[in-house]
């Protein structure tokens, strides 16, 4: 037997250890969760995607859980359902993304050995859920993750792309661009050994934003291993207006403070700097306006430079002008971070987290 049957036979536990030589369609149960809410630009191009994986995967089930969409999700949800034996309908009744992943993966424990997330308004490569299970089997790993390309469309979506993936953007993320594989604290979700996943009770339904990384403190503390798998990338497609850019960056804040409250050990250096740097921005600008005196404005200007030299550094290495809108970009993204993971601090109480059977 090889080592990585051996890996795959410890994680999922239930099949027979000298029939596992190789990834086989017989052995690997799996699941595939996609949450939608108002997706019907795209939800066919992803499901067209996924269902030629039954070439390798004869056990694949797509289950598309919808939160109520209003555009035509789910007449297309249903119409696919009824056309792939394979496709799935269910409907989620508390809408959010958490909600529907945890729904699909109760309804096929027992069923199921791997769940996969994939959203509805991504591109996915090809052989993406076959890879991820050879990513668990090799690494002996019970969650594997992965890197998110981003490709805007209209000029603000290139803007945010380009910036997404840079450390202005991302302060580094390893998932935002990375090209390193490895063992991580936090990454892009994309599949679970679902025994593992329910173990640890699953994504916490009262969050909105920010599930993966608070279930990944659990599942790190709970002695689970993430892989961070740089060859499987997934395409993310970004808000296409500054408006939608600043709700999606301010939830993204809110939600992180109630993860750094529910789990302290988690905060980085980047989620400190971004909301300490808004601080001292604003209050700058207020001490200038109040006392009149040009050293308060030293730490504005210095921001303000480096976003428009990196605008026209993006400009230049793109040759586009929609480059120049990556400094507004950028900052969209850094204000509305910060003022989110205010408000969270402010408006939202959190109690921490404790794993079963210890005392606080």
């Amino acid at each position: 037997m090889t080592q990585t049957g051996d890996a795959m036979s410890r994680l999922l536990g239930e099949h027979e250890a000298d029939s596992i030589r190789k990834l086989s369609s017989d052995l690997v149960r799996v699941v595939v969760a996609v949450p939608t809410l108002n997706e019907a630009g795209s939800l066919r191009e992803v499901i067209s995607a996924l269902l030629r994986e039954q070439v390798e995967l004869a056990n694949l089930n797509i289950v598309i859980a919808d939160g109520g969409s209003t555009d035509g999700t789910i007449e297309i949800a249903k119409e696919l359902a009824n056309t792939n034996s394979c496709v799935h309908y269910i409907h989620n009744p508390k809408r959010i993304q958490a909600a529907a992943v945890n729904l699909v993966a109760r309804e096929w424990a027992g069923r199921a050995d791997v769940l996969v997330r994939c959203d509805a308004h991504a591109g996915y490569p090809r052989r993406f859920v076959s890879s991820l299970i050879e990513a668990i089997e090799q690494h002996a790993a019970q969650s594997v993750v992965v890197p998110m390309d981003s490709h805007g469309q209209g000029c603000v979506g290139k803007s945010v792309a380009w910036v997404s993936d840079t450390v202005l953007g991302s302060g580094g993320s390893s998932h935002r661009g990375g090209r390193r594989s490895g063992f991580v604290d936090h990454g892009h979700h994309a599949a679970f050994v679902l025994k593992d996943f329910l173990g640890n009770g699953g994504y916490d339904e009262t969050f909105s934003h920010n599930e993966d990384a608070e279930l990944d403190c659990r599942l790190i503390a709970g002695g689970s291993r993430i892989f961070l798998e740089s060859s499987i990338r997934v395409q993310y497609y970004p808000r296409e207006s500054l408006s939608s850019l600043w709700k999606q960056y301010f939830n993204y804040g809110r939600g992180r403070s109630r993860t750094i409250r529910k789990h302290p050990k988690s905060i980085g250096l980047r989620q400190f700097l971004v909301p300490a740097h808004a601080l001292l921005f604003f209050s700058s600008i207020l001490l200038f306006l109040f006392i009149g005196n040009l050293f308060f404005l030293a730490w504005p200007l210095f921001y303000l430079s480096i976003l428009t030299a990196f605008s026209i550094y993006i400009a230049r290495s793109k040759r586009d002008w929609c480059g120049l809108l990556s400094g507004v970009s950028a900052a969209t993204m850094h204000t509305a971070w910060a003022f989110g993971f205010t408000w969270g601090l402010l408006t939202q109480p959190e109690v921490r987290w404790v794993p079963a059977g210890r005392s606080t």
